[in-house]
């Protein structure tokens, strides 16, 4: 079900809350936060789908706010989803217009659940400081995905700048899989002669670019970025080895497969997050992700993204 209140204020939104639970049933006692999504007209539904979705792990209140146009006259237009338009969740779609409607504390505060954690999360228009802002500074995680931005490795070392603890980016989050396949490897091969790393993906992939910082810093070797844009992403991670090199290879699809020597391709599984998914692994935390803030801060760092070779296959 929809309600549309155009030309109201946060205080009636609140005011017809209450009043459509009563008509209607809906309960909020089982929500566990309040998920702020910050974007702009033309993403917006793609956004509340996405977390619509992710509700259904972790049940929220969704406060969608979506910038307007500045030049026209100051007004809020509101409509409020329940039910089958809302997933697990209750979501209130704000569009601000006019130079003094924003997004800030004053606008959301009457309409946040009481003793509930707050996650921001900016789909898009990543802010050079999430933190800094009106909205970040009242969230407990702030979500980012610099993989959406014009320059997405550009936008991964604003985040390393900006960064508090609290942030993270779903370029991080889609490594997940891929992190955890690794560990296992090199905890099967070991890392007595590893002489190197190459890590092959899309030279604007911020998650190939995380992958290979992780990798610096976790291994304290040499790791090279070969380009490979035929995916998009993520495609191969190869570890060099004087008893022959180990690879992890997913050129596409959902399925990798492991080279190793004088063995079988091992098929393994290795599917594409979406990010829903990934919005839902986030959410399940609340507290700094702790390697990601060293990843983003320190291996960044190490790891020098100005060298990105060709792929030699």
């Amino acid at each position: 079900m929809m309600i549309d209140l155009p030309n109201t204020t946060t205080s009636k939104v609140a005011k017809k809350l209450i009043s459509s639970r009563r008509t209607h049933g809906v309960v909020a006692l089982s929500r566990v936060l309040t998920l702020v999504v910050i974007t702009r007209e033309g993403f917006a539904e793609n956004a509340i789908e996405a977390a619509n979705l992710a509700s259904r792990e972790h049940p929220c209140r969704i406060i969608v706010v979506v910038r307007g146009n500045t030049k026209e006259k100051n007004r809020l237009d509101v409509q409020i989803r329940v039910g089958g338009d809302a997933g697990a969740s209750e979501v209130i779609v704000m569009r601000t217009f006019g130079p003094d409607v924003v997004a800030d504390e004053a606008l959301i505060s009457a309409l946040l659940l009481p003793d509930a954690p707050i996650v921001a999360w900016w789909p898009h228009g990543v802010p050079k400081d999430p933190f800094a802002t009106a909205l970040g500074r009242l969230a407990h995680r702030r979500i980012t995905d610099s993989a959406e931005e014009s320059d997405p490795v550009a936008s991964l070392y604003g985040r390393a700048d900006s960064y508090h603890a609290g942030d993270t980016d779903l370029a991080w989050t889609r490594l997940t899989y891929w992190r955890g396949q690794l560990a296992s490897i090199i905890d099967l091969v070991g890392t007595e002669d590893l002489t190197g790393i190459t890590v092959k993906g899309a030279e604007n992939s911020p998650s190939t670019v995380l992958l290979a910082a992780w990798l610096t810093m976790s291994l304290d070797l040499p790791v090279t970025i070969a380009a490979d844009n035929t995916t998009g992403g993520l495609s191969s991670v190869r570890l060099s080895r004087e008893a022959g090199d180990v690879e992890l290879s997913r050129p596409s699809g959902a399925v990798a497969h492991l080279y190793q020597p004088g063995s079988a391709p091992q098929r393994i599984s290795l599917p594409r997050r979406s990010v829903a998914d990934c919005l839902a692994e986030e959410m399940r935390r609340l507290d700094a992700d702790e390697v990601f803030g060293d990843v983003i801060t320190k291996g960044l760092k190490m790891t020098q993204i100005g060298s990105v070779v060709p792929s030699d296959r």
